[in-house]
């Protein structure tokens, strides 16, 4: 828990303006500015040598140049918006609208060097309660202005794009002041969280009642419990935890016309499970205000072991088998030849080099598995007998121990690797066992046809990042140059070429970073038109006058 603590004490300094704070994340970087990180020599040969980029290829970051769109709310809206969630919790100071205009995708850090005109929320408003967050939306309604729910501004999605829809502003709408341990339920293993709650935040607090929630995604460090549930978050521990969606026990989303309460008992035959609507909803529907957790004691022990296969394919039968045979690591995840030639899956500073898991080609598997320090060995001898039966070799603990200590460097990483020229993006899906080889075949030879073509080489990566009994998910990290006057558009036009791969090839759009304007196009090919009707009529059910959100999940 020590790295994980190491998180909390930062967050707590953050700069406040009023009873506002500012989000934690600079704007042209996935961490603060003490996060950043020099490249190392490997790094820097790769990009050379594979890429022909170096850090006189990159568009250094102006923050002189930076420009925010003026607000379209006047003092009658102003003083309207004080009138309902206090003085202190409103700003249309640009400080406060900059952080909340844009989330941390590739394209969305590459605008703040290469497009400094920035489209920014009207205003930034932080309700204390339920009862102001429906005021909030009742006014929105009546004066046709929209909003955006802003929990760690973590979207890789488009999911905070600050759109206006058919109304004539909008207000990204902060629920930092959701920011409590509301219950805790140890004999059942429950608790409630305002929305707000960061993921460090939350172990925190339950660590003082000897619990843990076990939600470990890259976005840990800044992400919002309420952003976990609304866009089906899957952490890195999913295999013994879940994913987040499966943790969440109830729900409270505040929408126009009302509040839910969702999620009663453990489980029901009343209908349709009302969480199942809400979870993913990105905003669309209202604003979330609170989440009821799964939690567990916090682990006795936790034992790490790594594992090299001769091959992908290999690899994946083997996860494949764990996981139908229920041996239950905690993590598992496998690397294909690419990432484990570069070291991508294991210690982020020393990418470049060859790792443990590359030695004689291969491709590098990581397994925890924590609890009791009897079930969490029993747990790892089975599973290890089942990863050496199908063709693994054992490296020991190191690689999987270095990946834990690492596993959240990687976007802070990706900030020095667009400084350098580096053209640095991920993407996922999900798909069957059966499928998994010819959809990450797919995907890969979209991103490099469609990058190739404009103009450099790709280093297409893939991992298996989470695991079922049926299938797995394929996380996919690209590294190629910036070309041409406007590398955004080359990203979005790689992005193009592998969602369109993804859905011929029977993929789901996305597994884990929800759908939000990035993904809409493709979701009605997932969902069907009856889907479609489906998600569109209740929108127009709770968000009559489209205010919730606009531009997010509805295709």
């Amino acid at each position: 828990m020590e790295q994980i603590m190491g998180y909390c004490s930062s967050m707590s300094e953050t700069t406040r303006a009023g009873n506002l704070p500012l989000p934690p994340m600079t704007l042209s970087r996935w961490g603060a500015d003490a996060d950043a990180r020099e490249l190392g020599d490997g790094i820097r040969d790769l990009l050379r040598e594979v890429l022909g980029v170096s850090a006189e290829s990159g568009v250094a970051f102006d923050p002189a140049a930076v420009r925010a769109s003026p607000s379209r709310l006047d003092d009658d809206d102003i003083a309207a918006l004080v009138a309902l969630v206090g003085a202190g919790n409103v700003s249309v100071d640009d400080e406060q609208r900059l952080p909340r205009a844009r989330g941390k995708s590739t394209p969305d850090l590459l605008a703040w060097r290469l497009r400094p005109e920035v489209a920014c929320p009207d205003a930034v408003v932080a309700p204390g309660d339920d009862d102001e967050v429906a005021a909030l939306l009742a006014w929105c309604e009546r004066e046709s202005v929209a909003l955006v729910p802003f929990g760690g501004g973590t979207s890789v999605v488009g999911g905070l794009n600050p759109e206006v829809g058919r109304n004539r502003a909008v207000l990204s709408v902060d629920l930092v002041r959701f920011d409590r341990l509301e219950s805790i339920d140890t004999e059942s293993g429950e608790a409630v969280f305002g929305a707000g709650v960061t993921g460090p935040r939350a172990e925190e607090l339950l660590a003082g009642h000897g619990f843990s929630l076990g939600h470990f995604p890259q976005s840990f460090p800044y992400a919002t419990l309420g952003g976990f549930a609304m866009t089906r978050s899957s952490g890195q521990s999913s295999a013994g935890y879940g994913r987040f969606d499966e943790m969440v026990r109830s729900l409270t989303v505040v929408t126009p016309i009302g509040v839910v309460d969702a999620g009663r008992a453990p489980a029901s035959a009343a209908g349709p499970d009302l969480r199942q609507w809400l979870l993913g909803s990105e905003g669309a529907f209202g604003v979330c205000t609170r989440v009821g957790v799964r939690i567990h004691p916090i682990p006795e022990v936790v034992r790490h072991e790594a594992f090299r296969f001769p091959d992908f394919a290999t690899g994946a039968a083997a996860l494949r088998a764990v996981e139908q045979q229920g041996t239950g690591p905690t993590v598992i995840r496998l690397s294909d030849e690419t990432e484990t030639m570069v070291n991508l899956a294991t210690a982020t500073e020393s990418i470049g080099e060859q790792s443990a898991g590359a030695q004689s080609g291969g491709c590098l598997a990581l397994c925890l598995f924590e609890g009791t320090a009897e079930h969490a060995g029993a747990r790892h001898a089975e599973t290890r007998d089942v990863l050496l039966a199908h063709g693994g070799t054992s490296l020991g603990a190191e690689p999987a121990r270095s990946w834990e200590h690492g596993r959240f460097g990687a976007p802070v990483l990706r900030d020095s690797l667009l400084d350098n020229g580096a053209l640095v993006e991920t993407l996922e899906t999900a798909t069957d066992w059966a499928d998994i080889p010819a959809l990450r075949d797919a995907v890969a030879a979209a991103l490099s046809s469609s990058l190739e073509a404009s103009g450099t080489p790709a280093l297409v990566m893939c991992h298996i990042s989470h695991v079922y009994p049926t299938g797995a998910s394929l996380y996919f990290t690209v590294v190629a140059g910036q070309r041409g006057e406007d590398p955004i558009e080359q990203w979005m036009d790689a992005k193009r070429a592998a969602s369109e791969a993804i859905v011929a090839a029977g993929g789901t759009i996305t597994h884990h970073h929800a759908v939000g304007a990035d993904h809409r196009p493709y979701l009605a090919d997932e969902i069907g038109p009856v889907g479609v009707a489906m998600l569109r009529a209740v929108k127009a059910a709770v968000d009559p006058h489209g205010v919730c959100n606009p531009g997010t999940l509805i295709p």
